[in-house]
């Protein structure tokens, strides 16, 4: 980059900076003007300014050679961001983020002839006056430069998305003459206002009801609905209708699929094979009940990154949302490469969709523009390195997380009753006594290759091993290990992800579903299992993460079926004391010889079928099946968490290059910065970090939602750039209204659908489309909210709409969802679409089985994303494709030939003589909302006589007015 050598600002001019203030030029936002010197002042350009490109050629030609690197008049410079933040002799010069009260853009505007700059030559443009403006405006960014630490340091405290959230003043627009104004509606108003614009006239009642209803559930209304909206001249019909649409299962459905193109979700992994995740989708339903409940943001949000810990198990699934490879090498660099890009895409997934920070950026080196360092990003990857890609498994009845260790608890208590009843009734030689084993007198049944449980007196302690002294056969195999803490919530302190470590004496080698990670992973499968490396002797141990009181060990061979291999027929079961011995609290040696289970089952042999133990046994085996489903549950992909390793910095984001050891923590000059122990267990990492993410005090995440929510109901953010909140994203076009949102969010408990209704309820939303020339001249693109934005539906409420017209659409909510892919069980899957559909396939496209860049043949081309990567807003593109699609797909005829099938069945039942013409007009309410004028019901008629009224009913579903809502 060339070096800047020249700007001439004259001495004096810096010295009167105290009269300019005085005399109160500073504080004057002028209309825009032609040009400088004019006494106004020019407004700032509207495009996103790049210093090298834009600004770097302006402060050459005409500031630097006086405040350069080689010459400072007035001991100012303009070719540092520190230098030009402190200022000169006179102080500041500008205003970060506040172009119109900055000095430095009143001197080179000529607000005052007196202090004109530069003193002599070719003054600036209008133009490049703009230029600075926006620049100011945008932050200040070098970005020819790498900022230093200290720079950053004030780019935290100046940056209005890292200044703290304040609550805002309501402008006062008393003097206008627009009726009945929302808190919304002053803040856009005051903004038109400086702009010379005005709002439009409140749209009909009928584009009204069509526009909430295609915004807010993703469905067309129904002529009736229409009809009774219109005649309803009440006061407050339309804030009923309002909060009719926002209790709306539907409102979920549609809203839904906002966030989960945010954090990438798809129901495949990716990469070359792209094989299919069939239990993704339960967090798919997590999200739909989200927002249909009103879930509070901040629980909303810190459940996605520690459900498990909150009670919301399904919520994350976010977590492991986005793509993985699972091809595996036995090269050290590539397999440590594949970790470190996992661990990538969810830290700066969990930076863009919580945050709107690109977190991301500081894998190899700090970031260039915003204030988070390499540090910092390491520090947030030390939070979540215990995240795995993979299946947990939910509590198979359907009842809550409390109620499941309700019924844990009860279960494990009937089963101990059962035990010991059987015992004391048991005809069988009384055995040897062993230490722990609470005073048992007689002989306890013999263990299940599928099922044992030991119980004993409570104990304190960190560590419980199984020693394994003889096995059916070749050596002892274990699915898992499940250790119950004792106490009025039981939960499993085994489980690697509540912090459980496992270490063995041996492990057998050379089997990849055979690894010591796997006897405590929640996983039970004999695909996923340890086996010893010894016959006799080998032990198995689990450390817990801290001391637990502790009274039930669960474990088996094998879960899902009895087996007569590797089964462990005699062990001994202990647990190491305060004092670091190790007890004895249980062993094979009470209970009775092992039999072949498999064996009896295959010879028609039954357990206990006669005799006075055969209800006690019949009892028994149902109470082991009821804790073996609730422990089990039902496999869903919601990911694994394993004991995190140490996290290093890697030079350069090379995990070959370990630096320094970084704790777990967040951002530090974000919020209110967390540091937490290196040794910090799994959970509470994750926990912590979620506690952060929700917490009133972090500036940021609450300013990110609402600027989504703005989005998606006009079709632009109030921050054009929603995930990218920081220097290089773009400024918000009404930054108090954005903060005002925020603070609001907070303090109505965190509901997304009380802002959601504020907006629909402002004039601002209720607005009509329709254009104006004067405005457009100012306001190209309705930024600032003239009129309402008219926008094409998104490709899920188009089909949604396609089906509802028709008849066709099935509204079954939840569950797996449907494919309109033909199934293949090749390596690398090929997707190819389906040539026919039918009810299956009729559902809301929400539930349609989303492989990862892989499109819908027909309306993946109305910009879908593919979900490879995050995707904060979709585009709006026009192509051929889209027309042709739309036109001339199977499924489009075959829904043109249901629609006119239902038009003309909805007309015979209410009569009438002209019955084409009365199903033109029943098409044209059904698709559009309205009744068609008298030349295109000619045209229709004409049209349905050569052709017959399905060709009508393809034109109407391709038709701008049927795929746009204005």
């Amino acid at each position: 980059m060339k070096s800047l050598t020249s700007i001439a600002f004259v001495r004096f001019f810096l010295f009167s900076f105290g009269a300019v203030l005085a005399c109160g030029t500073l504080n004057s936002e002028e209309k825009a003007s032609g040009g400088s010197g004019s006494g106004q002042l020019p407004p700032a350009a509207t495009l996103r300014v790049d210093y090298e490109r834009d600004i770097q050629p302006v402060l050459e030609k005409h500031c630097v050679r006086c405040h350069g690197s080689k010459r400072q008049r007035s001991a100012f410079r303009l070719d540092r961001r520190s230098a030009v933040l402190e200022g000169g002799l006179n102080g500041p010069a500008i205003v970060v983020n506040d172009s119109a009260r900055s000095p430095l853009v009143h001197y080179v505007a000529g607000l005052n002839p007196d202090l004109l700059m530069p003193p002599k030559g070719e003054r600036l443009t209008g133009k490049e006056i703009g230029l600075l403006r926006a620049w100011i405006d945008q932050g200040l960014a070098f970005t020819g430069n790498d900022r230093s630490e200290d720079e950053k340091d004030e780019v935290a405290v100046t940056h209005w998305a890292f200044r703290p959230l304040l609550r805002p003043e309501l402008p006062d627009i008393s003097h206008t003459n627009t009726g009945r104004k929302t808190a919304i509606d002053a803040f856009v108003m005051a903004r038109l206002e400086r702009s010379g614009l005005e709002m439009s006239a409140v749209a009909d009642r009928a584009t009204l009801i069509r526009r909430l209803s295609l915004d807010v559930l993703g469905l067309p209304p129904q002529p009736e609905e229409i009809d009774a909206f219109v005649a309803d001249s009440r006061p407050g019909a339309y804030a009923k209708l309002v909060d009719r649409y926002l209790a709306s299962p539907r409102y979920g459905e549609r809203w839904a699929r906002h966030w989960l193109d945010v954090v990438r979700f798809a129901e495949t992994y990716g990469f070359e094979p792209n094989k299919p995740r069939n239990t993704a989708w339960y967090y798919r339903d997590y999200v739909i009940e989200s927002f249909n409940e009103d879930q509070p943001y901040a629980k909303f949000f810190r459940d996605q990154i520690a459900g498990d810990a909150f009670g919301e198990l399904r919520a994350t699934g976010y977590l492991v949302a986005g793509p993985q490879d699972q091809v595996e090498s036995p090269n050290l660099e590539l397999t440590l490469n594949k970790r470190a890009n996992e661990l990538h895409d969810i830290v700066s997934t969990t930076g863009s969709a919580f945050l709107g920070l690109t977190v991301g950026c500081a894998r190899c080196h700090n970031h260039k523009f915003d204030p988070v360092s390499q540090k910092d990003y390491y520090a947030m990857t030390a939070m979540l390195a215990g995240v795995h890609h993979g299946e947990r498994h939910l509590p198979r009845s359907e009842v809550d997380e409390h109620g499941r260790q309700r019924q844990l608890r009860e279960t494990k208590t009937e089963i101990a009753e059962v035990l010991s009843e059987i015992s004391e009734r048991s005809p069988l030689a009384q055995p040897t006594p062993v230490a722990g084993s609470a005073g048992s007198t007689r002989l306890r049944p013999a263990i299940s290759s599928r099922f044992v449980l030991d119980r004993f007196a409570p104990v304190m302690s960190k560590s419980l091993r199984i020693t394994v002294l003889d096995s059916s056969s070749y050596e002892p195999c274990i699915d898992e290990i499940e250790v119950l803490s004792a106490d009025d919530n039981p939960r499993n302190v085994a489980a690697a992800e509540n912090g459980g470590v496992a270490s063995a004496s041996s492990t057998v080698i050379g089997f990849r579903k055979h690894k010591l990670t796997f006897v405590n992973d929640g996983w039970y499968s004999n695909g996923r299992s340890w086996v010893s490396d010894e016959h006799a002797g080998g032990w198995v141990q689990i450390d817990f993460a801290s001391d637990t009181l502790i009274d039930t060990v669960v474990w088996a061979r094998g879960r899902l079926r009895f087996r007569s291999d590797r089964v462990p027929t005699k062990y001994r079961i202990e647990v190491k004391t305060a004092s670091g011995d190790w007890l004895l609290v249980a062993s094979s040696s009470d209970r009775e010889p092992w039999k072949d289970e498999k064996a009896a089952r295959e010879r028609g042999e039954a357990e206990d079928t006669s005799g006075p133990l055969s209800s006690l046994h019949d009892r028994r085996r149902k109470l082991e099946d009821r804790l073996f489903e609730l422990l089990k549950g039902r496999p869903a992909y919601i990911g694994r968490f394993l004991p995190p390793p140490t996290t290093h910095r890697l030079h350069r984001g090379d995990p070959l290059q370990e630096r320094e050891v970084v704790s777990p923590g967040t951002l530090s000059r974000v919020g209110v910065s967390l540091e937490l122990p290196v040794h910090t267990p799994e959970r509470d990492r994750r926990a912590a970090l979620a506690r952060w993410l929700s917490a009133p005090g972090n500036p940021l995440p609450a300013r990110v939602l609402v600027n989504r929510l703005w989005m998606h109901h006009f079709g632009a953010g109030i921050v054009n750039t929603p995930s990218d909140f920081g220097v290089n994203g773009e400024r918000p076009t009404h930054p108090k209204l954005l903060d005002w949102l925020a603070s609001e969010l907070i303090e109505n408990g965190g509901s997304m659908k009380h802002i959601q209704r504020l907006i629909l309820l402002s004039k601002a939303y209720r607005q009509s489309s329709q254009p104006n020339e004067a405005a457009r001249a100012v306001d190209a693109q309705s930024r600032l909210l003239w009129r309402f934005p008219p926008q094409r539906l998104a490709a899920e409420p188009i089909r949604d709409s396609i089906l509802s017209a028709s008849g066709s659409l099935r509204l079954t909510m939840g569950g797996m969802g449907y494919h309109v892919f033909e199934p293949n069980k090749n390596y690398v899957r090929v997707y190819k679409p389906k040539k026919s559909y039918g009810p299956a396939e009729w559902r809301r496209m929400v539930y349609q089985f989303k492989p990862r860049m892989e499109q819908d043949a027909i309306f993946g081309v109305f910009d879908c994303p593919d979900a490879a990567q995050v995707a904060p807003k979709r585009t709006r593109s026009t192509t051929p494709l889209q027309a042709l699609n739309l036109l001339n797909s199977g499924f489009m005829v075959e829904q043109a030939e249901r629609f006119a099938a239902r038009v003309f069945q909805d007309v015979a039942k209410s009569g009438g003589d002209d019955r084409m013409s009365s199903a033109i007009r029943r098409a044209f309410r059904l698709a559009v909302g309205r009744r068609p004028e008298s030349r295109e019901l000619a045209a229709a008629t004409l049209l349905a006589r050569e052709h017959g009224l399905d060709a009508v009913c393809r034109a109407l579903f391709n038709s701008n007015e049927f795929l746009h809502v204005d």
